[in-house]
């Protein structure tokens, strides 16, 4: 098996390796991966102290985004009523991993598109510490989804 870290390109993973890794890795996968790596440190600095194992997702959105970018391209959307970030793929489907922070019956509608860049280089990303947890975030989630991805030739 060849480790994702191997694969990832200054932006992200090389395409060959996105298909691959869109045909090897469900959903339930994907986010037992990110289930398995989000804590307390990759957490929303403002939020650490409400972060539990009964809540994972909560405080992930900005640094979880931007990890299933790199692993699926798309957009980032985002909703600041919530001060939420998520994904759609280039086909249109929506991968939202932590939705589940808001409890079930919320309905959370995009008002526009950000880029990675803003996320990562703003005065509120520099605040926020995210590219550290970014960082921090993508290490483990490469390492909990090797189990998953195959050697690419």
């Amino acid at each position: 098996m060849l480790f994702l870290r191997n694969l990832v390109e200054n932006k992200g993973f090389c395409l060959k390796a996105r298909l691959k890794l869109m045909e090897s890795v469900d959903k339930k996968s994907l986010r037992e991966a990110f289930l398995k790596s989000w804590s307390r440190e990759t957490s929303y600095p403002r939020t650490k102290a409400q972060w539990s194992t009964k809540n994972p997702s909560f405080g992930q959105c900005a640094v979880t985004s931007l990890v299933v970018n790199d692993l699926y391209g798309g957009k980032i959307v985002y909703n600041t009523d919530y001060h939420h970030y998520w994904n759609v793929l280039e086909d249109g489907t929506v991968i939202d991993l932590t939705k589940d922070q808001f409890g079930k019956n919320i309905t959370i509608k995009p008002q526009g598109e950000t880029t990675r860049e803003y996320i990562l280089s703003s005065e509120s990303a520099a605040r926020a510490l995210t590219p550290q947890r970014y960082y921090m975030l993508k290490h483990e989630v490469e390492k909990n989804l090797s189990l998953f991805v195959e050697e690419i030739k």
